[in-house]
């Protein structure tokens, strides 16, 4: 199966196809896999310095994130204005390192500013090992246990 290196873009870049493609992934893990009965496509996915990367075979996405940027840091995510989320990965490609290469794409990318995601408990070894540290307590989201993690920034992106 042929890979793609990571891709990133906004949703001015996506095409009709790629994001509906993306969606898909989101839909197959969050609300079929994991029963998440919550809102999974929202205004975030649309907002212009929202960045949609992902990694795709020749079967389309195989793995999938958001980074999110606020105005100001949010309650919870200490001082990271720059928020990962709705990481996936699809099942048939999983424990391959495909969320680790995206992962690894966004730090080379935004790695001098702090970062901040909601990680669920199960997974959150996948981002302890490109340095986001836990904080806080573990809490239900969507019926899944979670805990944030932070990366604070480094003087090179690497």
């Amino acid at each position: 199966m042929t890979d793609s290196s990571p891709i990133c873009r906004t949703w001015g870049q996506l095409s009709l196809d790629e994001f509906f493609e993306i969606a898909r992934l989101r839909t197959e893990i969050f609300y079929l896999e994991q029963r998440i009965d919550d809102i999974e496509l929202d205004d975030f996915d649309r907002a212009a310095s929202t960045e949609h990367w992902y990694i795709v075979d020749d079967s389309g996405p195989a793995a999938y994130l958001r980074v999110l940027i606020h105005d100001a840091p949010q309650f919870g995510d200490r001082d990271a204005r720059r928020i990962i989320g709705r990481v996936a990965t699809r099942a048939d490609r999983r424990r391959e390192g495909l969320s680790r290469r995206l992962l690894d794409a966004v730090i080379q990318r935004h790695g001098t500013e702090p970062m901040a995601l909601h990680a669920q408990v199960a997974v959150r070894q996948v981002y302890a090992v490109v340095g986001f540290e836990p904080y806080g307590d573990e809490y239900d989201e969507a019926g899944i246990r979670h805990i944030g993690m932070y990366r604070a920034p480094s003087d090179s992106a690497s």
